[in-house]
């Protein structure tokens, strides 16, 4: 059953078979997502994950990426779109 916020429902999420944790956000079906003035996100279907070595990924609502190697490296990408 998803789990729901104000910001997102919680449409998946559990542990791979190489034990890595992974979510899946679905940002549409949110209360805030039609809430007038405010603007949708690019990405309604965003996700992270995270490793058993440490590392981890974000792809946001807004289509950014962020991914941190568990350690020290980081690498950030800015969404593309305006």
């Amino acid at each position: 059953m998803p789990k729901s916020n104000n910001s997102y429902t919680t449409t998946s999420s559990g542990t791979n078979s190489q034990g890595n944790h992974y979510c899946h956000r679905d940002y549409s079906s949110s209360s805030n997502a039609s809430s007038s003035g405010g603007s949708q996100p690019s990405n309604n279907n965003s996700y992270h994950y995270s490793n058993s070595n440490g590392s981890y990924y974000y792809s946001n609502p807004d289509s950014s990426t962020y991914y941190n190697d568990g350690k020290g490296g980081a690498t950030y990408t800015p969404s593309s779109k305006k």
